[in-house]
């Protein structure tokens, strides 16, 4: 559809892939040369800036890879909530999925028991097959990274400076899929498209007291009842300083957009808002 199209260039405009005339632009090329969505290839990319390379290849394989989570069978929900609980991080699913495929790898590598791979994802509710293509799909990255002469940093998971650099890196790609809840109780309003979601079950902050006013999301999937998938929180301040600006003029008008052009404000001097604007 011509208006899919349309949307797809304009995707690819604001990730600064294509340049004044419409071809790929010199980031653009680069951006191609992973088998990734652009938002997703961006954000890897802007990890070498941030000096978080390890984390985000990881990040990277678990989204594209399957949803390493198992439904549970009936009963056994409850349980099954329990055991991901152990991977969950204060900051979100994005670095619940590092927590998961690096314990994975620790667990399947120097196996406690006599167990295998299979047994440990099995009573981890995962899925093993899941995992095990998350695990190619970096290794695939990371000769990617490579072959074309980036950087790729040391990992440093759990820092305080790590977590706020792969924030920042996700930021850079997917300012897009930003989300406000609304009335405190986890209808979170997209600013892009001005619908309602909710969180998905899979979801760390599902069924916790602590609901994150703004957030983060991989994807937006109405199949699955209006839900957003792989969220974590981020700070509107945050997102003032890595949105870029012709973008931000383009969202339709909400409460949203007027908090976080408050923030704007403050955060950048009138006079070098006009100059920009020049």
């Amino acid at each position: 559809a011509p208006e899919s199209l349309m949307q797809a260039l304009e995707d690819l405009d604001y990730l600064a892939a294509l340049d004044n005339d419409g071809n790929l632009s010199e980031f653009g090329i680069i951006m191609s040369e992973f088998p990734l969505d652009p938002q997703l290839s961006k954000s890897l990319l802007a990890s070498c800036e941030f000096e978080c390379v390890d984390e985000m290849l990881t990040i990277a394989a678990m989204v594209t890879a399957p949803s390493c989570f198992l439904h549970a069978p009936p009963g056994t929900e409850e349980i099954a909530r329990s055991r991901w609980r152990r991977f969950s991080h204060p900051a979100g699913d994005h670095f619940t999925l590092i927590n998961i495929f690096n314990t994975f790898r620790a667990a399947t590598a120097h196996p406690t028991h006599s167990g295998n791979r299979e047994q440990w994802c099995c009573e981890c509710f995962l899925s093993c097959s899941a995992l095990s293509k998350a695990e190619m799909i970096r290794a695939e990255l990371v000769e990617i990274m490579k072959r074309i002469e980036l950087p790729i940093s040391e990992p440093d998971f759990g820092s305080e400076a790590n977590l706020l650099s792969i924030k920042k890196a996700l930021l850079s790609g997917y300012f897009m899929h930003i989300a406000r809840d609304v009335d405190g109780s986890g209808n979170y309003l997209m600013l892009t498209h001005k619908q309602v979601a909710q969180l998905h079950p899979f979801s760390s902050y599902y069924s916790t007291r602590r609901i994150p006013e703004w957030v983060l999301f991989h994807e937006f999937s109405i199949s699955e009842g209006n839900s957003i998938r792989v969220v974590s929180e981020i700070s509107p301040h945050l997102f003032a300083e890595l949105v870029p600006q012709y973008y931000f003029s383009n969202l339709p008008p909400s409460e949203s957009k007027d908090i976080l052009q408050e923030v704007i404000n403050h955060l950048v001097p009138v006079s070098a808002t006009e100059e920009e604007q020049k």
